[in-house]
């Protein structure tokens, strides 16, 4: 069977409205995605700890799913009576019939992070039975362990992380890093993700590595200072976290900051430096990590 997609660009004044008529119009699915993902005009979805984030990007693909013999020009009309809006760009594509599940499970490999700490999918044999095997399968949220950021943080715990450290892990996402960390040995370990579908994808995620980590979203957050505080978010999100994060971070205690670019780091690190004496970045392809002890 074929399908047609329908992908429609949006301003954010537009983009749910567009959305919402859509599926009045018969669309099998849809979603809205940020037209400018990975260009320098990326803008992060994120809101203050306790508010609610704003719900679309400035600029977006509105992306419909249709049956082959949908007329698409008719539903063009169509949602254009609907909304009132004219002269929408848009284009169509096909999209062929294949076996989904494999084709997703074949662009996933176990990602080593050293020696002893691995991520495997669930669908595959951990290369070392002997290592630390963080079973985790991609998900509602992304955090796979595949992109340079989550390596980093990964590593740094691995690296640091002393056996009964509380851990707190803003901007959680599939809950990657908080399991990581109280698999290898830490206390109480708290989870906080703005994302309702990250608190699914993680809480699952920690059942399936028999981890006893507690996932919320920011206002049910609990007053939780943590010996090491890991966020994995972006560069915008955290200059503006910067304050909140410090004060979740006992004195003494250590932070590790990622989803950096190299020149992104030294105003993010000077941001830090308020709360936090900054080491030197730690480097992978073009991202960094960022990491301080509180003073």
């Amino acid at each position: 069977m074929t399908w047609q997609s329908l992908e429609i660009t949006a301003g954010e004044e537009v983009a749910e409205n567009v959305s919402d008529a859509l599926m009045e119009l018969g669309a099998l699915s849809v979603s809205i995605e940020d037209a400018d993902a990975q260009t320098d005009d990326e803008k992060p979805i994120f809101g203050e700890p306790g508010e609610a984030p704003p719900g679309v990007w400035r600029h977006n693909v509105v992306s419909a799913l249709f049956d082959a013999d949908a007329d698409i020009a008719e539903v063009m009309q169509q949602l254009s009576e609907a909304t009132g809006l004219r002269n929408l760009g848009y284009t169509v594509q096909a999209v062929e019939e294949q076996d989904w599940v494999r084709a997703t499970q074949s662009q996933f490999d176990p990602i080593r992070i050293r020696d002893d700490l691995w991520i495997v999918p669930s669908w595959h044999v951990a290369p070392n039975p002997e290592a630390l095997n963080i079973v985790l399968d991609p998900g509602l949220a992304f955090g796979t362990g595949s992109h340079p950021t989550t390596h980093l943080c990964l590593a740094w715990l691995a690296d640091n992380l002393q056996a009964g450290e509380t851990v707190l892990d803003y901007g959680c996402g599939s809950g990657i890093l908080a399991i990581a960390a109280k698999r290898r040995g830490a206390g109480e370990t708290l989870g906080v993700d703005i994302d309702p579908q990250a608190m699914v994808a993680s809480r699952y995620n920690a059942e399936n590595n028999e981890a006893d980590v507690r996932f919320v979203l920011p206002d049910e957050m609990p007053a939780f200072v943590a010996d090491v505080v890991v966020a994995n978010i972006l560069a915008s999100p955290l200059k503006v976290l910067a304050p909140a994060l410090a004060s979740h971070c006992r004195s003494g205690g250590r932070i590790a900051l990622s989803g950096i670019l190299r020149e992104q780091a030294e105003e993010v690190s000077a941001i830090y430096s308020e709360w936090f004496d900054m080491n030197p970045p730690l480097p992978l392809d073009n991202w960094v990590l960022l990491t301080g002890r509180k003073k």
